[in-house]
């Protein structure tokens, strides 16, 4: 069968298509930025990308209509102040299109909405599941809530609060029950779910076995991993005070946490049903789910992670918009110097960052990031997704990786840090020669002061980072 996969670059998307091609069926990827994609060598033979924003009704002329499915995964929390209208657009767009195809079955992972009182987030979520279930075609709603599996954010998160801190002074949304589920399972649950008659025109609530409070998820990752921690909950942090100690003390953005806390005071606990029985499905429970995730961190198989979504940073653009990097109006360093073992200098490179860090002054690195971090910015807490593998549209500590090509041994990164301008880092080895070029677009005045402020480090962290890198 020919199923269209939307969100294909997302944490879940990026999941299930193996599964879907592993069931030996046609999958078309829509992505808004081909760029974004890597696409497995062994996979191209059962996978077409196509480019579509759901968001450009023209642009929808490119999704095939002879397609038998689709995946529903488009999701634009925390990227805009109007998220909500962002995607009850998207999703407008996306039925309107589908009802002109063949397509019979479409499905949708939206959110648990039981309560009475449901945040903006889950309101959106709602609003997209009523307009997607107008459509000519057979409709299936996935509800899920909390999802545990390594690279997702619920699990960064709560392994970046446990991991830093041994006493918690915490909201009392920590008090509030929810119903997590394990990222197998909820593969499981899709991929058994397409075509099936069983699921079709109806909505299933998906969760594990175990409805725990955030304090018990936090405590029972603490034991998983062997650690003693102390949580005390008090009633006078406010939700603002809240986004910030989220923000601060873990990698998500300052909106994506106002967002996570909104929807944190809700609970998001499953109404009973029979559809993991139906499908075959044994639900795994939150400690299994905790250990599956670091058996994969530990292996470094990584599948996807929330922090390689653009929700993560502030880069809202299509990446082949900044591959050229401009030379007019721009400040350069640009470093060569010779390199006698090309292939060792290239893995040096391919590992930049995350737990490698960047071989020369990482006490500046970190410095810098810290002073982003407090300035509203990413900092350098996003690590990397891969200690050995980068792909276009991967997060990079402040960094977005827009141009990976080993076999030109040439890496292009684009800064997420708050500068007033645009900023670019590239390596490029040619003729056993490294060339490390910074590039710095101004904005204003502000800009060129801030170009000469820095510039004076330029010559100590650049300089050291190729010497490094070259030997």
């Amino acid at each position: 069968m020919k199923i269209l996969l939307t969100g294909a670059t997302g944490y879940i998307g990026k999941r299930i298509l193996p599964t879907l091609v592993y069931n030996d069926h046609e999958v078309v990827c829509c992505v808004r930025d081909k760029n974004r994609f890597s696409l497995p060598k062994s996979f191209v033979n059962q996978v077409e990308v196509i480019e579509a924003d759901f968001l450009d009704e023209t642009s929808l002329n490119s999704i095939p209509k002879d397609i038998d499915g689709a995946f529903y995964l488009i999701h634009s929390m925390s990227t805009s102040e109007d998220f909500s209208a962002l995607e009850l657009k998207s999703s407008k767009n996306f039925r309107a299109y589908m009802d002109t195809t063949h397509i019979k079955h479409v499905i949708y992972l939206g959110g648990i909405i039981n309560n009475q009182v449901l945040s903006k987030h889950l309101l959106s979520r709602k609003a997209v599941e009523d307009e997607l279930s107008k459509g000519k075609y057979h409709f299936t709603a996935l509800r899920a809530g909390i999802i545990i599996g390594s690279g997702s954010a619920s699990f960064e998160i709560i392994r970046d609060l446990v991991e830093k801190l041994p006493l918690m002074v915490a909201p009392k949304w920590l008090s509030t029950k929810c119903q997590p589920i394990a990222i197998r399972n909820v593969i499981s649950f899709l991929s058994l779910s397409i075509f099936n008659p069983i699921t079709y025109d109806r909505h299933f609530d998906i969760g594990g076995p175990d409805i725990l409070t955030y304090k018990q998820m936090l405590l029972g990752y603490a034991a998983n991993r062997g650690l003693k921690r102390k949580i005390w909950i008090v009633p006078v942090m406010t939700p603002r005070l809240s986004s910030y100690w989220l923000f601060f003390v873990t990698s998500t953005t300052y909106k994506l946490a106002v967002s996570l806390v909104d929807s944190m005071k809700i609970e998001v606990v499953c109404e009973p049903n029979a559809l993991a029985k139906d499908l075959g499905i044994e639900l795994m429970d939150y400690q299994t789910a905790l250990s599956k995730a670091f058996t994969k961190i530990d292996s470094n198989e990584v599948v996807s992670s929330w922090k390689d979504s653009l929700i993560s940073g502030r880069f809202d653009h299509n990446i082949s918009e900044f591959i050229n990097v401009p030379e007019f109006g721009c400040m350069k360093d640009r470093r060569t110097v010779p390199v006698k073992n090309e292939d060792a200098c290239l893995e040096k490179i391919w590992q930049i960052g995350g737990e490698t860090g960047w071989y020369y002054a990482n006490w500046l690195w970190k410095l810098r990031g810290f002073l982003d971090k407090l300035s509203g910015g990413v900092g350098l807490r996003r690590g990397r997704t891969h200690v050995q593998t980068i792909n276009n549209g991967d997060a990079v500590d402040f960094w977005r990786v827009l141009y990976a090509k080993k076999e030109e041994k040439r890496l292009l990164l684009y800064a997420e840090m708050k500068v007033p301008g645009d900023a670019w880092l590239e390596f490029k080895i040619d003729n056993h020669k490294l060339t490390q070029t910074a590039t710095f677009r101004p904005k204003g005045l502000w800009g060129r002061i801030y170009w000469y402020s820095v510039l004076p480090f330029h010559g100590a962290i650049f300089g050291g980072m190729i010497r490094k890198l070259a030997n």
